[in-house]
């Protein structure tokens, strides 16, 4: 289909956020099992991810972290991937930006689960930022019709 290939790096950030799921938990419920301060996990009642975070080591939360984060600016990004799929111009161009954008998402999870520097973050989400801005000139320029 035309216009489509833009649909491919959302899929695969999707993917990915389910990976990180997947990584998020395979770490947070061993570690809650080994805290010091939760008695028995299977009886918490009530009990939400941020009251966890003291119990809970760095390392684990780090994983949690950027689950959220895959759930805040990728899902602009999963509006102007649709919406230039549906306009026919989600090829070329703007699904090569897609893939870059993709890409450094998964390099920015990379880092803020294992070493999480700050500074490394910091400019892999500025570059995804900025990426995305450019789609969304793009789509903009497309629906405005200027």
């Amino acid at each position: 289909m035309i216009g489509m290939d833009i649909l491919q790096p959302a899929i695969a950030l999707m993917i990915w956020t389910m990976i990180m799921w997947a990584w998020m938990y395979a770490t947070r419920i061993p570690a809650m099992s080994k805290a010091p301060g939760i008695e028995d996990p299977s009886k918490m009642v009530g009990t939400t991810g941020s009251s966890l975070r003291n119990e809970l080591p760095d390392k684990v939360n780090w994983k949690a972290d950027n689950y959220n984060h895959l759930h805040e600016a990728p899902t602009v990004f999963y509006a102007v991937a649709i919406i230039l799929a549906i306009l026919g111009q989600g090829d070329g161009m703007n699904a090569f930006l897609a893939w870059i954008y993709t890409g450094l998402r998964v390099a920015h999870s990379l880092i803020q689960v294992t070493a999480n520097k700050v500074i490394v973050r910091f400019v892999l989400f500025a570059l995804s930022s900025v990426v995305l801005m450019v789609l969304i000139a793009k789509a903009s320029l497309l629906v405005f019709a200027v």
